[in-house]
């Protein structure tokens, strides 16, 4: 019997390398979907069928989905009207018989439209997943484990031998991994009564950013001791960790945009970064990593190899 494909958009950014991994890990077939030549940032995956796709492009995706069993999908940070993208994948997902979309909003979706930012998108995301006619799961993860390694985060850390973040010190959070952002998506799949659901998932815990300070001088062997960025702070370092990626231009518009979003999640009633772990787990029951065992498990020695600048 031949084993379900899933087709992975976005296969070569962090979120969907996990992803990969652990859908090859629960024995599916996969086909990783990206504008990269080398997805995997020189990681070897022999297994995995390598296709080049551009998620902007409607008969780029409608070739991508071909043949696939189901489709995982993460929105690039750049797409700009990601009710437009979500639909589009939907639509040709539909069209190829797919048995389910899995789409990742990367953040928290809210119980109403209106809220800022890309909240307000994941809202209007969700909607047009529905209207696509593709059958079709959405998951809102808060807020990533995995944001730790990237260009914005890993240098003050390991480097530097501080964690600068633009959250308030109180301001709590359920972190989570995306092995467990993929797991979810896995499992998923093979229930009927997660189509035409969403639902917001986090970590198993609920921490404070000195707790994520804590975790990680634990894991590295010396303190580390958190720094408090204003959002606007926060915003120019992020959008600076996308290096030559990006021009000043598009730089100075991404650092406006984030600033402004944080100012927005240190402040918000909704507590956007917060989930109802309890109704979570109750849903779909799965073993999720702490902060602690997700920062031992990780490399904290300082190079200036690649990274990820996000996600």
């Amino acid at each position: 019997m031949t084993r379900p494909l899933i087709a992975i958009f976005g296969a070569s950014g962090r979120q969907g390398l996990a992803q990969v991994r652990q859908a090859l890990g629960a024995g599916y077939r996969v086909r990783a979907l990206s504008r990269r030549a080398d997805p995997f940032l020189g990681e070897r995956y022999d297994e995995v069928e390598i296709m080049p796709a551009d998620a902007a492009d409607a008969a780029s995706v409608a070739n991508a989905v071909r043949g696939a069993d189901y489709v995982f999908y993460t929105h690039p940070l750049s797409a700009p009207d990601r009710d437009q993208w979500i639909g589009r994948v939907g639509r040709a997902a539909a069209e190829a018989g797919v048995k389910r979309v899995v789409w990742n909003t990367s953040s928290w979706i809210p119980d109403r439209p209106g809220d800022p930012g890309t909240y307000a998108g994941n809202t209007r995301g969700v909607n047009a997943l529905w209207r696509s006619g593709a059958p079709g799961t959405v998951f809102g993860s808060v807020l990533f484990m995995d944001n730790l390694l990237t260009n914005f985060a890993f240098p003050s850390i390991a480097r530097d031998g501080v964690f600068a973040y633009g959250q308030r010190a109180d301001l709590e959070a359920n972190w989570i991994s995306l092995d467990d952002v993929a797991r979810f998506m896995l499992a998923s799949l093979e229930r009927p009564d997660m189509e035409g659901a969403w639902m917001n998932i986090g970590g198993p815990e609920r921490l404070t950013p000195p707790d994520v300070a804590a975790a990680l001088s634990a894991a590295i062997g010396r303190p580390i001791p958190y720094k408090a960025l204003t959002p606007h702070e926060f915003g120019r370092v992020l959008a600076d960790g996308f290096g030559d990626a990006m021009t000043k231009e598009m730089k100075d518009v991404t650092a406006q945009r984030i600033g402004d979003f944080y100012v927005y999640n240190n402040t918000a009633p909704t507590r956007p970064f917060e989930v109802n772990v309890d109704a979570m787990l109750d849903r779909i029951p799965l073993k999720l990593e702490t902060m602690r065992e997700w920062t031992a498990r990780q490399d904290w020695t300082w190079s200036n190899r690649p990274r990820p600048p996000v996600g």
